[in-house]
């Protein structure tokens, strides 16, 4: 039975697709346009388009499924146009020093006959099904959170040569696509945040520090790194290994005041990982206050490159030398990951919980 009609829209809807007429080449594309956008703002429990087009008068099946597979329209237009539209409004407008968030996520989808379908882990379920997977990018200033470009994985099961396709992209290629996006819309991210499928992806973290990036990333417990000893020899070790190696009194406990008070404890070591020149700081964050009674640990690694300021803010002497330098380097970076750390927990929770939707 048809519920509803265009028609009943409020005007503010009809104002707002008026923005994108320009973007269109004919009244007819226009119209289905506002017909989807319609049926996605509906009341509709699925969002497909048969649903759609049942649910509203004057809205038929065959038009908005030509409007969306055949029509020749840019959905990259599109985008620029709602990011442009964004940007005017005090609300959404993009400020610099954003933490811009790289996630895939994952649905599950029957059948073969859609692009990128292919047996591959789903977020939505936790656990590797046939579905679709997409690399999204969203900003979060503390206060908002949107969505800014997604790109559709093409599972190499779904491209006739597989792998060798031309077509095939990891999903850290497509990740750096994204980002270079934004850069190049003139968007400064002040921190970018990906989890351990990032984060132990050597190329992807260099990429990332080649563009002057700062970033946060998730480290598997399997992770090896390599620990420099007092006798001045190497050891390389698992980072779950480590953590368990570890004295209770090497951990910080903090306490984080975010719906209800929660108490972690905290340690962060310097470290070498093989591929990265240099040596990192990680952190190793646990919901207990030793490795055998944690029941949820998360590893991380923080990237920054040096930069002015450490005399008047992080040393109280002189800093004549690289090492005097680097000490003050390593004080600024473990306040500044407590300090983000402290404010942005909430965004790792609902990362966690939310199976593969951070902003959903």
């Amino acid at each position: 039975m048809k519920e509803t009609t265009p028609a009943a829209m409020p005007p503010c809807f009809e104002r707002w697709c008026q923005r994108f007429d320009d973007v269109f080449t004919h009244k007819a594309q226009k119209r289905e346009f506002r017909h989807y956008i319609g049926g996605l703002l509906g009341e509709s429990e699925r969002k497909n388009l048969f649903q759609i087009s049942e649910n509203a008068v004057g809205v038929t099946y065959h038009r908005l499924h030509h409007f969306l597979t055949e029509a020749p329209w840019s959905s990259d237009q599109v985008n620029e146009r709602r990011l442009k539209i964004m940007n005017k409004c005090s609300q959404t407008r993009i400020s610099r020093g954003f933490n811009l968030i790289i996630d895939d996520s994952g649905h599950r989808k029957s059948g073969n006959f859609t692009a990128g379908v292919g047996r591959q882990y789903i977020g939505e379920i936790g656990k590797t099904d046939n579905g679709i997977v997409v690399v999204t990018t969203h900003l979060y200033d503390g206060k908002k959170s949107l969505p800014l470009d997604i790109e559709l994985y093409q599972h190499a099961d779904s491209l006739p040569e597989g792998k060798q396709d031309s077509e095939f992209e990891k999903k850290p290629e497509l990740a750096i696509k994204l980002i270079d996006q934004t850069l190049n819309r003139g968007y400064q991210p002040g921190i970018v945040i990906v989890d351990a499928g990032y984060g132990n992806n050597t190329s992807f973290l260099l990429k990332l520090e080649n563009r002057q990036l700062k970033y946060l990333g998730g480290l598997a417990k399997n992770r090896k790194v390599i620990l420099n000893l007092e006798d001045n020899s190497q050891q390389i070790i698992r980072l779950d290994e480590l953590t368990e190696a570890l004295p209770k009194e090497a951990f910080t406990e903090i306490q984080l005041n975010l719906d209800k008070t929660e108490t972690l404890w905290v340690v962060t070591k310097e470290v070498e990982i093989s591929g990265l020149s240099r040596k990192r700081n990680i952190a190793i964050v646990m919901n207990a206050a030793t490795f055998s009674q944690a029941t949820d640990i998360d590893y991380f690694i923080l990237w920054h490159q040096m930069t002015g300021g450490l005399r008047r803010r992080w040393a109280n002497k002189s800093l004549n030398t690289f090492t005097e330098a680097l000490e003050a380097f390593r004080t600024a970076m473990s306040y500044r990951f407590f300090d983000w750390l402290t404010l942005n927990r909430d965004v790792f929770t609902a990362y966690k919980a939310s199976l593969g939707f951070i902003w959903a």
